[in-house]
């Protein structure tokens, strides 16, 4: 087990095309640390840094308090877990195991008693003979595990290893993983772009967009407290509702808030509206007009178009339409499409950023 520090970490391609743009953060000793982000963020190519499989420009990498910069993927102390599971078709499942421990000259009766081990913490045991055609996807990421459990690593690195599997395996394979490494207790660093996975695995998360950390938390706290608007629109599904202060509705809804003077951009979660002709002191009150209803079983999402915006298109895949807002109600049963309904949020509710979105604006 180790710490694992970057320090203003930084990887420039030829031509000049900067990936990796001064990132630093620590993972604490046995923390489970989740990089999350959309395509093209940088995640993936930080987490081959940290491996060794990508050189890096500037900065240092530390794990285990020794500078890693130029040291060999092999003897950095790591195990990887990769999204395409890079089974040896032709091996069993014991000799996929056991495979780089015999590349590393270790005695076969220490490469039995590792693989027995990690088979038995795995639930492989009656699996050791098969080849990895007889098995099952989740089966297989099992495998995958169980290579990087075998050598016993200081840090175990995961590049995207659900993303193959069907979401039934998904969530039951996330489970599986957060387990594991809890019994283990072994420094982790996971990379995904599902946010959810995001905040169910990790102790520290990271958020990535462009090559930068717009983030660096407990899940909850940057759900709660999102440190812009980026970070509020990726992170919650459906996204935060996220309103230009440009109305004199919302303005004069806000003028109490010693907030409003700094502020360019409301945000509100779909869950903290409620639907109601009550009046809330300090809060926001906005007339939509429902245009779609999703019952998803325990909760439905009514969206609605406000009543004094225009409607349009959104800019960025994954953010809300000019003019769309989401509620997010308890229970199967809502308003009808196209009536009139009058969403609240208190005002202990309401999240303030300026307007390039960039700085959250108080608590």
């Amino acid at each position: 087990m180790a710490n694992v520090t970057l320090r203003n970490v930084r990887k420039t391609y030829a031509g000049g095309f900067e990936a990796i743009k001064g990132i630093d953060f620590d993972v604490g000793d046995g923390q489970f640390c989740v990089l999350v982000g959309p395509s093209g963020c940088g995640k993936s190519t930080l987490l081959r840094m940290v491996a060794g499989l990508e050189t890096i420009t500037g900065g240092e990498i530390d794990i285990g308090g020794r500078v890693v910069n130029q040291v060999e993927p092999a003897d950095r102390d790591i195990a990887m877990v990769f999204q395409n599971y890079a089974l040896y078709p032709h091996m069993t499942v014991y000799n996929n195991m056991a495979y780089g421990l015999r590349n590393r000259g270790m005695a076969e009766p220490e490469i039995k008693t590792r693989v027995e081990e990690a088979a038995r913490i795995l639930e492989l045991g009656a699996m050791l003979e098969r080849k990895p055609r007889q098995l099952s996807g989740g089966q297989r990421q099992r495998v995958a595990m169980g290579r990087a459990i075998v050598r016993q690593p200081k840090v175990f690195l995961f590049d995207e290893p659900l993303s193959n599997l069907d979401a039934k395996l998904r969530i039951a394979m996330r489970v599986e993983i957060r387990k594991l490494q809890r019994r283990l207790s072994t420094t982790s660093i996971y990379v995904t772009h599902d946010q959810l996975e995001a905040m169910t695995l990790a102790d520290i998360l990271v958020v990535m967009n462009g090559g930068q950390v717009e983030q660096i938390g407990n899940p909850l706290d940057i759900y709660q407290k999102p440190a812009t608007t980026f970070v509020a629109s990726f992170i919650g599904a459906p996204p935060m509702n996220l309103m230009p202060l440009r109305s004199d509705e919302l303005k004069s809804q806000l003028a109490g808030d010693i907030r409003i003077n700094e502020a360019g951009i409301l945000g509100i979660r779909p869950e903290d509206f409620v639907i109601t002709n009550e009046t809330v002191s300090g809060g926001v009150a906005l007339g939509l007009t429902v245009e779609a209803i999703e019952r998803v079983g325990a909760e439905t999402f009514i969206y609605g178009t406000r009543q004094q915006e225009v409607q349009g298109v959104a800019a960025t895949p994954g953010e809300l339409p000019p003019g769309e807002i989401i509620v997010r109600i308890p229970g199967a049963v809502g308003p009808a499409i196209g009536e009139q309904i009058r969403a609240v949020a208190a005002s202990d509710k309401l999240h303030l950023f300026t307007a390039d979105g960039r700085k959250r604006v108080g608590s």
